[in-house]
């Protein structure tokens, strides 16, 4: 067996140096160095070396082999700088089909996607959990549930888009908020302590401009545990505004109502986006209602808790100085790859 390891390794040695182009010298790396080669397969005759030879002959065919690939390198690099045979055009580098394939990345996550995957890091970092609810819904979930009686101006047809009679006895409709998500996630948990977040897409019948969309995305915060305080509810809303705007942030909550919470504000985030400070608001929050813990089974002289609604197109455009909410929606790709 080693007596056969020297005229393989110099037949491959030959072959190699007398080729003249690319395409020869990837069919000799084949006949020899491949996954089948008589080189590389040398290693497979040690099964019948006997024992005393074995240390010997896995040396001589690792140097033999070391010798051809050395040889194989030495030619490429050679071709590649235009060593070619006489009456060829093709130089340049050789194409090592060998290498796994690459392509250029086209594809990246939207602005609305980067923003929504930031506020669920933000509020894991404090405890808050992720969930995620049906876009379309009943009256009981987007209306009843959260306290919003039937002669609220919310219910107006004209402010909603209903997919069914909205006179009816269960009318169905695009949810246009995200709190929907607190009452599934409250109905289908006997006893808090809750503390979550939940995102996706609401609608509502506005005129498109600059500022309002008919769909857009909201990020919703429910937290229900004994003896939950505005307290609470500042100071996380405080250490979000940091996380998401810097730490000279500032929040202010203006007073408000929301028929939901009570009390209720509105949230003020004081921040500098190159134009010098400036307050801008960003959504509303408060106390959780006791009327919405009744709808749901939970007794209100037991459980407190605060809940928040942010837009979240709102949250990118004050962050990234974006101009126009249309422009999130118009798949530019000028406009996408700033982000």
């Amino acid at each position: 067996m080693l007596d056969q390891i020297d005229p393989l390794r110099d037949e491959a040695l030959a072959a190699i140096a007398g080729v003249a182009d690319a395409e020869a010298l990837e069919q000799a790396r084949i006949k020899y160095l491949g996954s089948k080669g008589a080189v590389k397969g040398m290693m497979a005759w040690i099964k019948d070396v006997p024992k005393d030879q074995k240390r010997d002959f896995g040396q001589a065919a690792n140097a033999a082999q070391k010798a051809v690939q050395d040889a194989f390198e030495a030619k490429k690099s050679a071709l590649a700088e235009g060593a070619s045979a006489p009456g060829q055009t093709a130089k340049g580098p050789l194409l090592d089909i060998t290498e796994p394939a690459t392509a250029p990345v086209l594809g990246r996550r939207h602005i609305i996607s980067q923003t929504i995957d930031e506020l669920i890091e933000v509020f894991a970092r404090m405890g808050f959990d992720h969930h995620e609810g049906p876009e379309v819904e009943d009256d009981r979930h987007n209306f009843i549930a959260l306290n919003i009686p039937e002669t609220h101006p919310a219910r107006d047809p004209l402010d909603n888009f209903y997919l069914s009679d909205p006179f009816g006895p269960s009318p169905t409709l695009l949810r246009s908020q995200t709190s929907t998500v607190q009452i599934r996630v409250m109905e289908q948990t006997p006893e808090p302590p809750i503390r979550i977040i939940s995102t996706g897409r609401v609608y509502r019948p506005d005129e498109h401009d600059a500022t309002h969309y008919s769909m857009f995305h909201q990020v919703e915060g429910l937290y229900v545990d004994k003896k939950v305080s505005m307290v609470d509810l500042k100071t996380t809303l405080y250490q979000f505004a940091r996380a998401m705007f810097g730490q000279d942030a500032e929040i202010d909550l203006v007073p408000s109502y929301f028929p939901f919470t009570e009390p209720s504000a509105e949230l003020y985030v004081k921040m500098d986006l190159g134009k010098g400070p400036e307050w801008m608001e960003i959504g509303g929050c408060g106390m959780v209602d006791p009327a919405v813990f009744e709808h749901v089974g939970y007794d209100p002289e037991a459980w407190t808790g605060f809940a928040f609604g942010l837009g979240i197109e709102r949250l990118a455009m004050r962050k990234h100085a974006i101009k126009d909410i249309r422009w999130l929606f118009e798949n530019d790709v000028r406009f996408l790859r700033r982000f």
